[in-house]
């Protein structure tokens, strides 16, 4: 493992004469650039042992948030399960030491069974790292610098849920972009009823540029996605129950065009592929589906909708025009991304809440009782591999300067690297 180490620094050092290939591999945000949970990185493992993490650290308190990294820098949330404190924590990426740690006191209160206080993943770029959290009264959206110190800190005012707060920030351009969604409830005073917006707020001072109202049918845990159409501006892609797939302009928060396609809650993110726009919806009853938006920029049509095993809280990754589907109940599914055919369906096991990604040719999927099953991100179905974590979770991988980042509650981990893949046997 010391040696395993030590050509892991040898690499990052090479990497770091080469800003842009660093640049390249920066993964800032909820499942990666843009949020599409790839990765061309080939020196990731299909399996591996005990004995083949770079690095392996328990952290303070629990929670579900994914790894976000920065050259060499981890960041990510966790919390006190019993006083709901936060966590923002800074590892290098390297050894895996901790290189800071800021604790926030909060209130504990009602949470889904599934879910953490620390279950927002944090978003960043050169100068910040951008983290969000709430409580019964408030939600709080907060920049520190990479050294940990806070920037600025913003209330947003009340917050209500039944199954607590869980989607993530954004970034575009100079903005940080957060879905402030909300639960509807009946109550005698119309003014305490909850308000959902998305908002954005300027990234270097936490001024608030634009918020635009949307409808708090439920909860929304949708994380947006940056669309590009052909010729057009490009916009800002979310979703939610209340307003179905939408596209809004970057600058003023103006709506641009929404399809009222989903008829339960939408806890997965929007993918983007081409003129593509893909969003799941679904309910702990079933009847989860997936649907695929063609858009030109102006408007947005069905081009299919997709409810075989589809999942609820998972969302997809495409490799080319090859779409993959990971279920809530262990049921993968390879698919056409242009006509929804189905190239293979296996059931894989276990149960998901973390969303699959893709390095190159390899899927990897996490189950809640922290098992990984690689798969070939292919046409035809085959196994990889499978390797316990040793611990349940919750959180997406993250894929970084060719290194594999896993978070289980209570650990996290690197394996793999830009000198091979050391995990194969």
């Amino acid at each position: 493992m010391k040696a395993v180490r030590l050509l892991t620094i040898l690499a990052a050092m090479a990497l770091c004469g080469d800003s842009s290939s660093v640049a390249a591999q920066e993964w800032t945000r909820f499942r990666g650039p843009n949020g599409t949970g790839e990765s061309e990185a080939t020196t990731t493992p299909s399996t591996w042992t005990s004995e083949d993490y770079n690095w392996n650290v328990k952290l303070p308190g629990l929670g579900h948030s994914s790894p976000v990294v920065w050259g060499n820098q981890v960041f990510l949330l966790s919390a006190d399960p019993e006083t709901a404190t936060r966590y923002v924590l800074s590892y290098d990426a390297t050894l895996g030491t901790e290189l800071w740690n800021r604790s926030f006191e909060s209130t504990p209160h009602h949470l889904h069974k599934q879910s953490s206080y620390a279950s927002s993943t944090p978003a960043v770029d050169a100068n910040r790292v951008y983290v969000a959290w709430s409580d019964p009264s408030s939600v709080t959206l907060m920049a520190l610098s990479h050294q940990g110190e806070i920037l600025w800190k913003r209330d947003l005012g009340r917050w209500y849920s039944q199954h607590g707060f869980g989607t993530s920030p954004m970034l575009v351009d100079d903005l940080v972009v957060l879905s402030n969604s909300q639960e509807a409830k009946d109550g005698p005073n119309p003014a305490e009823e909850p308000q959902s917006f998305m908002m954005a707020f300027d990234a270097a001072t936490g001024e608030e540029r634009w918020r635009i109202p949307r409808n708090p049918v439920n909860t929304s845990y949708a994380v947006p996605a940056l669309f590009e159409p052909k010729n057009r501006p490009r916009q800002i892609v979310s979703m939610s129950t209340g307003d179905g797939m939408f596209g809004l302009d970057p600058h003023t928060g103006k709506e641009i065009w929404f399809n009222k396609c989903f008829d339960k809650r939408t806890v997965s993110s929007p993918l983007v592929i081409g003129d593509l726009i893909f969003g799941g919806t679904g309910s702990g009853g079933g009847g989860s589906y997936v649907v695929a938006l063609r858009s030109d920029g102006t408007d947005a049509s069905l081009a299919y909708k997709f409810d075989a095993q589809a999942p609820y809280v998972p969302t997809v990754v495409a490799r080319g025009d090859l779409l993959f589907l990971v279920s809530d109940g262990g049921v993968a599914s390879c698919i056409d991304l242009n006509t929804a055919k189905v190239h293979w369906r296996q059931r894989i096991g276990g149960n998901y809440n973390s969303s699959p990604v893709r390095a190159h040719d390899k899927l990897y999927c996490l189950s809640q009782d922290g098992e990984v099953v690689v798969l070939a991100a292919e046409k035809e179905f085959a196994e990889l591999g499978r390797v316990s974590l040793g611990e349940g979770s919750r959180a997406t991988p993250a894929i970084a300067n060719g290194t594999l980042f896993l978070r289980t509650f209570s650990h996290l981990m690197s394996v793999g690297g830009p000198n091979g893949e050391r995990g194969e046997r």
